[in-house]
């Protein structure tokens, strides 16, 4: 049997592995920044795939093989397969705190886990604040304020102090300015989803938009042409 980077080549008796056909890991499981993608959503996404490729035991605690048994030598190179993947879907940020030498996948999915694991209590307080506090009218646009209410709303997940969807739809609607009354008063009264009400606020929006287009043609109209 010939191998070229300890890759079993195409006329080995032995089925290709998986974890072999991987050539980008970023292209199925996106890149871990805390932020938009939380670990909670990382660690959903990499288990899925590491089950699909038959490695969900280099994660999940199963002991290796003894140095000793016939399969040792490929469980080793599988393995490191899985790391790369582990250090491929890192921030820039997040990879300095994980990448350490002699490592096995296992040991690195334990660091990753240890990062979002620590000091809960006092990053759940700091996210907590910057919820509560989230306004419409400090944002570009309303995708960008959802966007930022859906990122924060991961991120308390991770620290176990997610809030029910009802709570994110009631700070939805309190962070909107006066001009959104109307709607705010009746996504409280139906008390819909947070998809519900999103879309509803994207309506709103659109109906605003619709309605001041032609007022600001005829005031261009109306204006007095340039000296």
């Amino acid at each position: 049997m010939t191998k070229e980077d300890g890759i079993p080549s195409s006329s080995s008796k032995t089925p290709l592995h998986p974890v072999y056909t991987v050539t980008n890991i970023q292209n199925k499981v996106r890149v871990l920044d805390g932020t938009k993608v939380t670990y909670a959503s990382w660690v959903r996404l990499f288990k899925v795939h590491a089950l699909g490729h038959d490695v969900l035991s280099h994660i999940d605690g199963t002991d290796a093989p003894a140095k000793t048994h016939e399969s040792y030598a490929s469980w080793v190179k599988i393995d490191a397969h899985v790391l790369q993947w582990i250090y491929g879907t890192l921030s820039d940020e997040l990879l300095p705190r994980v990448l350490e030498d002699e490592s096995t996948a296992r040991e690195a999915w334990l660091r990753v886990e240890n990062i979002f694991n620590n000091n809960k209590g006092a990053r759940a307080t700091a996210l907590k604040a910057e919820f509560n506090a989230i306004r419409l009218e400090n944002f570009p646009s309303l995708e960008a304020y959802w966007q930022r209410l859906r990122e924060l709303a991961g991120m308390l997940k991770d620290v176990d102090a997610a809030d029910s969807d009802r709570r994110l739809v009631i700070q939805l609607v309190r962070g909107l300015p006066s001009e959104y009354d109307t709607v705010a008063s009746y996504i409280n009264q139906i008390t819909p989803s947070f998809e519900t009400a999103r879309s509803m606020l994207e309506l709103e929006l659109h109906r605003k938009s619709s309605r001041d287009e032609p007022a600001m043609a005829l005031a261009a109209l109306a204006a007095p042409p340039p000296e």
